[in-house]
């Protein structure tokens, strides 16, 4: 049984940044959702045993399409989402340390062409999708996007995700409307970059 990630704070903590109405809809409803169609699509499928990445990496070794199909959907929610509210606390904002900052400088020159690299990839991903950091097997860096749910792992990428940011726009409409990058610009006050570099070193 996959369970959803439990933010150790309350919906209003992220408050003026993401405002609670969003939290407790996108937390509480679309991400609880994900993980209950994903439970119940591990089940018909019988990989009750496998982790979400093994499921995800090897989604051409299910043979019926539409279960293939739900795994894939719900699969990339549960993780993603896992992901997106793993990494997001009160306490972000500041700029990261130690070996993800060195990794940063090598890789993107600085944080602020990192942050910017990022924020491109998110306001720029046609429709619904993520933006991603991963950390490729030799240990540097990569921005990239995916459509929908889809991710890295399951894209065949052989990248570990580290953070993403969700645009989907159950993220942000609620407050920002159409106005993705306003909602990307101030989601990097909430980021927790000490969360994001144990994703790293881990």
């Amino acid at each position: 049984m996959f369970t959803q990630y439990q933010l150790p704070y309350g919906y209003d903590a992220l408050e003026p940044h993401i405002d609670t109405l969003t939290m407790e809809t996108h937390h509480g409803k679309h991400h609880a959702t994900y993980t209950k169609n994903f439970n119940d699509a591990v089940e018909k499928a019988g990989l009750g045993d496998k982790t979400v990445e093994e499921i995800l990496a090897n989604l051409n070794q299910v043979s019926d399409e539409a279960l293939r199909k739900a795994l894939r959907n719900n699969g990339g929610g549960f993780y993603n989402h896992n992901l997106y509210f793993s990494t997001l606390s009160p306490n972000g904002g500041k700029a990261p340390t130690g070996a993800l900052a060195a990794q940063i400088e090598k890789d993107f020159g600085s944080f602020d062409a990192l942050v910017e690299k990022l924020s491109t990839a998110a306001a720029t991903q046609f429709g619904s999708g993520w933006a991603f950091l991963s950390k490729k097997p030799d240990g540097s860096l990569v921005v990239s996007q995916s459509l929908n749910q889809d991710n890295p792992i399951s894209e065949g990428t052989g990248n570990k995700p580290i953070m993403c940011i969700d645009v989907w726009e159950h993220a942000y409409y609620l407050k920002f409307k159409n106005l993705r990058p306003d909602y990307i610009k101030t989601l990097f006050n909430v980021i927790d970059w000490e969360l994001v570099a144990k994703n790293y070193e881990g």
